[in-house]
């Protein structure tokens, strides 16, 4: 037994002594982030946000962020991120908590909150949340089912206040620090802010589109100097602002009479993506029923916007849900597909580059 307890003592002995030299865990980021790289995407998911670089695969970062959150939106003047997301006290219920938070481009950790009326959208649409053109103010949609916008002052972290957008939905930043809102009786509608962010006018365009008939996309995407609408059944808007007035173009066809006999319709998730420089427009489109707009694509047509006409097509074996193009002078194409794939192609010759291992994503973003 004298043994057995000097062995034992000899032990404990060795043991304390080496959890003595063990250092207690810091928590929190060990690593900083690198300055982006060409070619550099975010892929969010339910799981949070991933930084990607297109041109290796390599993954170089994660943003956590609310389950319920519509997109991220970057912000490279201050090196923030925004995400707005519902809490809750219990996971899936109990007290709610909306709120926009603010996360550092070094370490991708949260550094602050606004707390936000809780009324907040939480379906992924890229433009339910939005960076207007002075920086320093973020716009984020709201559903009760009454439609509204917050808006909250990223600088000084606070909540500015609500903007009441009954009909309209989705936020379109555009010059002056106003924003656009698509609107239920086939119109638009420009809202201006102050340098405060409060509301200073609002106007409306002339209907332009049939709700019944051929609605507008609720995926708008950004062009050089305004946005790109396109409808279900195929034609595309030019929309433009300048102070008070918007400027709408007349539509131009996304199909021709044959392709339309062959019923070719838009579809998808994040369905559409335009490289503002170039002018070229991607757009996944298939075949089957009008208005099976939730319908993947089993190709992505490519037009060049200056001439409005069809220039290519990729196809996909398959189909795509989300499609975005970088905005690099060498631009790549990123897809994700209906089984949670996703890939990368030349966005100028459609070559296919490599496929990125990692979390499917529900939404795309230019990073």
């Amino acid at each position: 037994m004298r043994v057995i307890t000097t062995t034992l003592t000899s032990l404990l002995l060795a043991v304390t002594a080496a959890n003595a030299q063990i250092q207690p865990q810091t928590m929190g980021p060990t690593e900083t982030l690198p300055s982006p790289g060409e070619n550099w995407f975010i892929t969010v998911a339910r799981g949070g946000a991933f930084i990607f670089d297109a041109t290796t695969g390599e993954m170089y970062g994660t943003i956590n962020k609310a389950p319920r959150s519509p997109a991220i939106q970057p912000n490279f003047d201050r090196q923030e991120f925004y995400s707005a997301g519902i809490f809750y006290s219990r996971d899936t219920y109990g007290e709610r908590t909306d709120v926009l938070t603010i996360h550092d481009f070094e370490n991708l950790a949260p550094i602050a909150e606004v707390e936000l009326p809780p009324k907040s959208t939480i379906l992924g649409f890229r433009n339910y949340l939005g960076l207007l053109s002075g920086g320093r103010h973020v716009a984020s949609s709201n559903m009760t089912p009454a439609q509204s916008v917050s808006i909250t002052d990223v600088v000084d972290r606070r909540f500015v206040g609500e903007i009441s957008t009954p009909g309209c939905s989705l936020i379109l930043p555009v010059q002056n620090n106003d924003f656009l809102t698509i609107c239920g009786d086939g119109t638009l509608m420009l809202i201006g802010l102050d340098e405060d962010g409060e509301e200073t006018n609002r106007v409306r365009s002339d209907k332009f589109f049939e709700v019944q008939e051929d609605p507008v996309y609720d995926r708008p995407v950004p062009s050089a100097n305004g946005w790109l609408l396109f409808t279900h059944g195929g034609r595309a808007y030019d929309v433009t602002t300048e102070d008070d007035r918007i400027r709408i173009s007349s539509p131009w066809d996304l199909l021709t009479e044959e392709e339309r006999a062959e019923s070719w319709w838009p579809g998808g998730a994040q369905l559409a993506t335009l490289h503002r420089e170039l002018g070229l427009f991607y757009i996944a489109m298939h075949q089957g029923e009008q208005y099976s707009h939730h319908e993947p694509g089993s190709e992505v047509w490519v037009y060049n916007t200056a001439t409005q006409r069809k220039i290519g097509a990729i196809p996909f074996e398959t189909p795509v849900d989300n499609v975005m193009v970088t905005q690099e002078d060498n631009p790549l194409l990123i897809v994700s597909d209906e089984e949670g794939g996703t890939h990368v192609y030349d966005a100028l010759t459609f070559r296919f580059e490599r496929t990125i291992d990692g979390p499917g994503a529900d939404l795309l973003e230019d990073f």
